[in-house]
């Protein structure tokens, strides 16, 4: 790891505040709200994120909702990419691919808009934090079932503890999981 790597890690950590007990007793949250709140780490994270689409060829930009609009959104500008959105079931208009995944308890369902993504379209995953690797998983199949390829996923931060990667790794074919952070 480079030393300027690292120090943009130490920034981006050093902007990430730890809420004890929420949402839940025992759950430590990581709130990057201070992080977006800061124009230097904010830039340095977007950044970051761009170097990555474009070292991996993207050529579009997939955000899950909510949190990895706020990310992927303006990683798309700066890397000079579309965005596209995937949203929570019946949050998109007009014809959308659905992908139910499993939660801790009961089921959840993404949604995306197949017309945004063209077979030649290598598309980037971003979102915020790589926890159990759901949504995540959920979304590569959408991305796929629309016709185009996965060119990876990069998230701010990766809970290692909760197994995630290992869940995407098939899924990924190959494709990397690039994590700027890793608790």
């Amino acid at each position: 790891m480079t030393s300027t790597t690292e120090s943009i890690r130490e920034l981006l950590l050093s902007r990430i505040r730890d809420v004890a007990d929420y949402p839940k007793p025992g759950v430590m949250f990581k709130d990057i709200t201070p992080l977006l709140a800061d124009p230097v780490a904010f830039t340095a994270l977007t950044d970051s994120l761009a170097e990555l689409c474009v070292r991996h060829g993207a050529t579009k930009i997939v955000g899950l909702e909510a949190r990895g609009f706020i990310l992927a959104a303006p990683v798309a500008v700066r890397a000079g990419l579309g965005f596209v959105p995937v949203r929570k079931a019946g949050k998109l208009p007009g014809a959308t691919l659905s992908q139910a995944y499993d939660l801790e308890y009961g089921t959840a369902q993404i949604e995306i808009h197949a017309e945004d993504l063209a077979p030649d379209d290598r598309i980037m995953v971003i979102d915020d934090v790589l926890a159990t690797g759901g949504t995540a998983e959920a979304s590569l199949e959408l991305i796929r079932r629309a016709g185009a390829q996965v060119a990876g996923v990069a998230v701010l931060m990766e809970l290692g503890f909760l197994a995630g990667r290992a869940r995407l790794e098939q899924g990924l074919e190959g494709a990397p999981l690039e994590a700027l952070i890793t608790i």
